[in-house]
């Protein structure tokens, strides 16, 4: 195991178009991380948990996640990321056509670090990778020692 791992970004997002436009926008605000895109709920939770290259097994990840898939709630995935002790610690972010209040706060009940409404605005979709790009860059993954 090494000292320093790169942040994988995890994308789950059903619409190729959407996919698309978030990722042009990732590499326009200068992050360079791979991008592992998924278009269903049990797919990307089965790479989140089980693949060997996966965040639970492989280290920090951050992830793009969509409310509205086709097989399950984004809150449901959002709520078995959070509920894991593996996972808990990842950052999420909400990328989604809901502005619901109600939805809004249960995401960030349920422990989202940023919750953005589709159609992305570009600038405060920046602005949240540009934070998140500070974590993605400097983060440093140490050795685990009794947590």
């Amino acid at each position: 195991m090494t000292d320093q791992r790169s942040v994988s970004i995890v994308m789950i997002e059903d619409d190729e178009g959407h996919a698309r436009l978030i990722e042009k926008n990732i590499r326009r605000a200068g992050i360079l991380n791979g991008i592992n895109h998924f278009t269903d709920g049990t797919t990307a939770l089965d790479y989140l948990f089980n693949h060997e290259h996966g965040p639970a097994h492989n280290g920090p990840a951050l992830v793009l996640l969509d409310l509205n898939l086709p097989d399950m709630s984004g809150t449901d995935i959002l709520a078995k990321i959070k509920g894991s002790p593996e996972l808990k610690r990842t950052p999420v972010v909400v990328l989604t056509t809901t502005d619901d209040k109600v939805e809004i706060q249960r995401c960030y009940d349920l422990g989202c670090n940023v919750y953005i409404t589709k159609p992305v605005n570009y600038e405060s979709f920046a602005q949240a990778i540009r934070q998140l790009g500070l974590f993605l860059s400097v983060i440093q993954v140490p050795e685990i020692e009794g947590d």
